[in-house]
C-alpha cells in the first residue's frame, strides 16, 4: 500500500472509530453486520449502498483491508439493516466487479466519500434471504 494509502486508511480509521458507533444507533441508518472473526460477537458497520432485488450492494472503500471485509471472509453469513428493518443474507466480494461503474449505482454522498477516501475499493453483493 503506497504512503498515500495507508495515511488515508489512517485518517478514515480515527474518524470512524468517533463517527460509527453514533452512525449505528441511527434507525435509518444502513447497517452491516458481521461476525467477528475471533470474538464470535455481531459487528455493526454503518456502510451506504443499496437494495436491487434480492441482493444489496456495496463498496468496501478499503477492500481487504476493511475489517468487516476480513469477518466477511472468516463467514460470510451476514445481516443488513435497510430502512430499520434487518435481512440476514450471504456477503459475496467481488474483485471483478468494476468498483467506479458500482458506485455509480449507489447512494451518490457515500459514492463521493468512497471515491474521496478509499484505496484499494471492492464491492460486496449481500445475498438476501427471502
Amino acid at each position: 500500500m503506497s504512503s498515500n494509502a495507508e495515511s488515508k486508511y489512517r485518517s478514515a480509521r480515527s474518524f470512524q472509530r468517533l463517527l460509527n458507533p453514533i452512525m449505528r444507533r441511527i434507525p435509518l441508518q444502513t447497517v452491516l453486520e458481521t461476525t467477528g472473526r475471533t470474538s464470535g460477537l455481531p459487528r455493526p458497520t454503518p456502510v451506504g449502498g443499496r437494495r436491487v432485488g434480492d441482493s444489496f450492494w456495496l463498496v468496501s472503500e478499503f477492500g481487504e483491508r476493511s475489517q468487516y471485509v476480513r469477518n466477511i471472509k472468516a463467514d460470510p453469513r451476514v445481516r443488513v439493516r435497510i430502512r430499520g428493518r434487518w435481512h440476514t443474507g450471504t456477503a459475496h466480494l467481488m474483485p471483478e466487479d468494476d468498483t467506479a461503474v458500482r458506485l455509480r449505482t449507489l447512494p451518490r454522498m457515500n459514492s463521493a466519500s468512497v471515491r474521496a477516501i478509499g484505496a484499494g475499493l471492492l464491492t460486496v453483493r449481500v445475498d438476501l434471504d427471502r
